[in-house]
């Protein structure tokens, strides 16, 4: 037809529920535009800022508006192209005791609230991995109808994050929408033939005993991912290990590389902790997930292959597949929650590449046609009160 054409331009994010900005810094590798992003978090909002360089704006996302969301970052709603978030749903998570009836875990309707005002061309959820499984599948099966009551095709996955270069054997589910009558992205195929170890990984950074912190390299990197990871960066920024007693120390030693605390002698053994507690990272193998707990020996599978001591938060966000000059601000223990938390980026552009690649594939006109319906979705709409919700 004369006078349609492609899109060629980026398409404008927002990003919900953002933390410091793991899945944006990747979309915006990918080709995205960020607009901002929101969350009520003011430490991880501080760490966004500071990296990315675009609006933030604190805000509880279970009451704010669409109206003082859009005023308190600058921009027009009419012209968000995608939506992402990752809404916490901790009550799911296969890390520790699950909760269905956390709170948190409702997050994702508010979310779908502002989806259903915006209507955006694209939404992209990031979630923990139960929440495939959560009541038996049902709370998979209610977001994803959710959307398509609203006018979305909406599909979900679950991707290992390993699988596009990053350290880390970390699952995460991943949600794709779009507007009906737009090309469906696909989900992203794996970047990697071989996974990055930890020693690839972090092997190059200094070494430190338990209290001490260290700011310069002190030798060249000698893999690809470390190569990569340093870029320009000639000073190593959040390098701390945590200061452990000398009888941690001593249990420690005791362990190798990949171990765990079979290795412990029974007069050492801790009188408390799980199964893979007191276990160390396999140097040869990519970790198995970064947690706020990373520098707690203690904690599941969070000490050093080699150095007796958890996890620097530089190291977790090396784990986390974050370049070296992305500093983290706050506390030394909010720093280690915001990494924890944190989206890995090379898991985030792969997802960017593939929505801006069906953004991309979608006529001008088609995309505008698919999103007048936003008009009449928030016309003599009442308060956020009395919009639709989901039942859980």
């Amino acid at each position: 037809m004369a006078g349609r054409q492609r899109h060629r331009r980026s398409p404008a994010c927002l990003d919900l529920f953002c933390g410091i900005g793991g899945l944006s810094l990747g979309l915006d590798r990918a080709g995205l535009r960020s607009l901002g992003g929101i969350d009520h978090w003011a430490d991880a909002l501080a760490t966004f800022q500071h990296n990315l360089g675009h609006p933030t704006l604190e805000a509880d996302l279970a009451t704010a508006t669409l109206k003082e969301i859009s005023e308190g970052l600058g921009f027009d709603p009419a012209a968000v192209d995608v939506v992402v978030g990752g809404p916490p749903c901790q009550g799911f998570s296969t890390v520790g005791k699950r909760d269905h009836t956390d709170p948190r875990n409702l997050l994702w309707q508010h979310f779908f609230e502002l989806v259903q005002e915006i209507r955006p061309a694209y939404v992209v959820i990031e979630n923990v991995e139960g929440l495939l499984v959560a009541d038996r599948g049902r709370i998979r099966a209610n977001i994803e109808d959710a959307f398509r009551s609203v006018g979305y095709g909406m599909k979900s996955t679950l991707l290992r994050a390993a699988d596009f270069g990053v350290p880390q054997l970390r699952k995460r589910v991943l949600f794709l929408g779009w507007l009906d009558g737009l090309a469906e992205p696909a989900f992203p195929e794996p970047t990697v033939a071989k996974h990055v170890t930890v020693a690839e990984a972090i092997f190059d950074l200094p070494a430190l005993r338990p209290g001490e912190t260290k700011t310069a390299y002190g030798h060249p990197p000698v893999t690809a991912y470390q190569l990569d990871r340093r870029g320009l960066s000639d000073v190593v920024h959040n390098h701390t290990a945590a200061n452990h007693p000398e009888s941690l120390v001593e249990i420690l030693k005791h362990i190798p590389d990949g171990g765990n605390r079979l290795s412990i002698p029974d007069p050492l053994q801790p009188k408390s902790g799980f199964h893979n507690s007191y276990a160390r990272l396999d140097s040869q193998k990519p970790a198995i997930a970064v947690t706020s707990n990373m520098r707690k020996p203690s904690s599941a599978r969070a000490t050093h292959p080699l150095q007796h001591r958890g996890l620097t938060v530089r190291e977790g966000l090396r784990l986390q597949s974050f370049d070296d000059d992305f500093v983290v601000l706050g506390s030394r223990t909010s720093q280690y929650l915001q990494v924890g938390n944190a989206v890995p980026p090379l898991l985030g552009e792969a997802i960017g590449r593939e929505v801006l690649r069906a953004y991309r594939s979608n006529d001008v006109v088609d995309i505008q046609d698919a999103r007048k319906q936003r008009t009449l979705t928030r016309s003599n709409r009442s308060p956020r009160i009395a919009r639709r919700v989901v039942p859980v």
